[in-house]
């Protein structure tokens, strides 16, 4: 079936000082999407995606499912390709703003969230907050109020090949051998699973696991307190200053280095982004640019408030899970933890044997996870 990519945007006003977005008028927020759907044949349903740092119009399933006669839109939140400054409540905004402009648009009277990898917490995050609005500030203390946005819930949710959130991704992947950020190259052997000094090798035992994760939570933990008393100082000048700084070491997680933790299809000694021993101090290492407010709203264990396992106890529409038993991004013990959290009585898991995360490796099996959304969606009327 021939398929249709239609890239449209709108823009929103938002009153803010603070600037996290490079150009662009004062006042306004810009959210560009991209609508896939087929040449022929009307819907009253659309499946949305989106992920906080967007850029996924073109992944495998999206376009599969178009093929398959879905109305699918991709929906880019104001921060698509750069979470350096990245507000997880202004992604919620922004997604909120697309479901109500698509429904006016295109008449659409159905969605349907796509949760993909790092937008899955994000559709839960969205869908508690549409359905009970609690929020009016960031967790840096600056307003945001999601009940006088207008979320409208979505009538069901898929979470594909998702993570439980950015928060606990970034802290099972924190590298806890480094115990000070001012020398983050000086680290304890005694943690560091890439240091061939280390006096715990794969594979691992209870006891250094359970040491390992608690140092990562206690890192976690020290950034946090580092950038919420350093806002506080500024703040005291201008409640809207604001400094970005760089965190070493974000890939470091026994999984990468003991393919007995977590134990799945996937190939061993390697992450989604490489070498994960490179990827560690690399450029493209997850939250590597960061700013004070940014942490706590999206890579803060304790502060973030889209949290999976948290925002599912209060969703309570279908839920599809997919768990890709070879992906690299997104252990399998992610997509379990999350099918258990969620509160719906109306929950389907579904596991793609072999698959990878995006689909790549093993783009054979594309059908079947495209026959597993479709088969859930018209089970369900939409």
């Amino acid at each position: 079936m021939s398929i249709i990519r239609e890239p449209y945007g709108f823009s929103y006003a938002e009153s803010s000082r603070l600037k996290e977005t490079y150009g662009g008028p004062e006042g306004r927020v810009f959210i560009e999407c991209m609508r896939i759907r087929p040449q022929t044949g009307e819907s009253n349903t659309a499946i949305v995606f989106s992920h906080p740092i967007g850029g996924g119009s073109f992944l495998p399933l999206v376009s599969a499912l178009a093929h398959a006669g879905r109305h699918v839109i991709y929906c880019n939140p104001r921060y698509r390709g750069n979470d350096t400054a990245l507000i997880l409540e202004k992604c919620v905004t922004d997604l909120g703003a697309c479901i109500a402009d698509l429904k006016k648009r295109f008449g659409y009277e159905k969605v349907i969230l796509g949760g993909w990898s790092g937008g899955g917490s994000l559709s839960l995050f969205y869908q508690e907050q549409a359905v009970n609005p609690t929020i009016t500030e960031t967790p840096a203390g600056d307003p945001i109020d999601l009940a006088a946005a207008g979320l409208q819930p979505a009538d069901g949710i898929m979470l594909l090949a998702a993570h439980i959130s950015r928060s606990v991704t970034m802290t099972e992947w924190l590298d806890p051998s480094i115990l000070d950020e001012d020398r983050p190259f000086e680290r304890d052997p005694s943690l560091n699973i890439y240091d061939p000094a280390c006096p715990d090798q794969p594979p691992y035992s209870p006891e250094f696991v359970a040491r390992f994760r608690e140092a990562q939570i206690a890192r976690n933990r020290r950034i946090t307190a580092r950038a919420k008393a350093t806002l506080a100082e500024l703040k005291k000048t201008d409640p809207d200053m604001e400094r970005p700084f760089v965190v070493y070491g974000t890939m470091s997680d026994v999984r990468w280095t003991d393919p007995t933790q977590d134990p799945s299809d996937r190939r061993p000694y390697t992450c989604y982004l490489g070498d994960p021993r490179i990827v560690n101090d690399g450029p493209v290492g997850l939250g590597r640019f960061t700013t004070l407010r940014s942490w706590l709203s999206q890579w803060s264990y304790d502060e973030s408030r889209a949290h999976g396992l948290k925002n599912a106890a209060n969703v309570a529409c279908p839920t599809l899970v997919i768990s890709n038993t070879a992906d690299l991004a997104c252990t399998p013990s992610h997509a379990a933890r999350l099918f258990e959290a969620l509160a719906s009585e109306d929950k389907t898991f579904v596991e793609i044997k072999d698959a990878d995360h995006y689909y790549i490796e093993r783009h054979d099996l594309l059908p079947e996870a495209a026959k597993a959304v479709t088969g859930w969606l018209e089970a369900r009327g939409f």
